[in-house]
């Protein structure tokens, strides 16, 4: 921690080895950890202020990139904040060197155990113990989102296995309320599967850069989602409903494991199951439901519901 020297990293001050535990000494942050500062001002700072400080964390992180380390504890209660709202970047307990390899994304793999922060944490990360900078870009967008939510738990109150199964079947974060478009989007990039596609550090940081420079983008919001309920994970259904027709709109999605999405079904006025074979994707982009994989598997079931109309008697 000594060597790093960043305006976005917390300094190391000195470290204390005359007693037991030994301390280390850092300089002073007056507003604290990030997490529990914006708790206490839910509303109260605007998106460009929101996003200079998810610039500052991204260009900490940047130059911990560059320096060849990968953090593995990337989440809002590590960033910590000065008195001119200056956010950087600390608590570096798991940190490590990245080892060069043959590839253009060094890593680092764990061989030890112990706890994994799950909500913050890569999905390869979680399964293989691998942790690279594009891990880290991962963790980078739970915190773009516990920022927007003026530090909301990611994933509410789901189990860690949840969190776990919910992600293994596409499911990510809907944006905060009152949160810029861009900037969900940016997330999602963050949180794409496949590692190799996230953004790196360098290229979140010109993102940002690009907004503060274009605040009128910043006017443009995501559709507001609900929050949704802890999904039904255990099994995985198929893309179709299972056969016979069904009562209701809500018990179809709760069939295809999707019935977070209830609310905003009935909210958009998709409360017959006439309806559901008419929808397309734009329709659901407007609705909300934005991941790619939730998309298809509606569209494919509405499509297999399609018969023909019931008849009126007095037709």
């Amino acid at each position: 921690m000594g060597q790093f020297a960043h305006p976005n990293v917390v300094r190391l001050r000195g470290v204390v080895t005359a007693s037991a535990p030994a301390m280390i000494l850092t300089e002073f942050m007056e507003n604290g950890a990030l997490d529990a500062f914006l708790r206490g001002r839910v509303g109260t700072l605007g998106p460009l202020q929101l996003v200079a400080m998810l610039r500052g964390i991204a260009a900490g992180m940047r130059y911990l990139a560059e320096t060849g380390f990968v953090h593995r504890d990337l989440a809002a209660r590590n960033i910590l904040v000065d008195a001119q709202l200056v956010c950087k970047v600390s608590d570096f307990g798991l940190s490590r060197a990245l080892e060069e390899e043959s590839s253009a994304d060094p890593t680092y793999t764990s061989s030890l155990g112990g706890k994994i922060p799950i909500r913050w944490t890569a999905p390869e990360a979680i399964a293989f113990r691998k942790f690279t900078s594009a891990s880290d870009a991962w963790s980078y967008g739970i915190v773009m989102w516990e920022v927007m939510s003026f530090g909301e738990r990611p994933y509410w109150d789901m189990s860690n296995q949840d969190v776990i199964n919910a992600i293994e079947q596409d499911y990510r974060l809907p944006p905060p309320p009152r949160c810029p478009t861009a900037l969900h989007r940016l997330m999602l990039d963050c949180w794409q599967r496949d590692r190799n596609a996230r953004p790196r550090f360098p290229d979140i940081v010109s993102a940002l850069d690009r907004l503060i420079r274009h605040p009128a983008t910043l006017r443009v919001t995501a559709p507001e989602a609900h929050r949704p309920s802890p999904p039904r994970l255990a099994q995985r259904s198929p893309p179709g409903p299972p056969g016979p027709p069904f009562a209701s709109v809500g018990e179809w999605l709760r069939t295809l494991q999707l019935g977070r999405y209830e609310e905003t079904f009935s909210s958009a006025g998709v409360t017959s199951l006439e309806l559901l074979p008419r929808l397309r994707s734009e329709d659901l982009l407007r609705m909300g439901v934005t991941l790619a994989g939730h998309q298809q598997r509606i569209l494919d079931s509405a499509q297999s519901l399609q018969s023909p109309p019931k008849m009126d008697p007095h037709f």
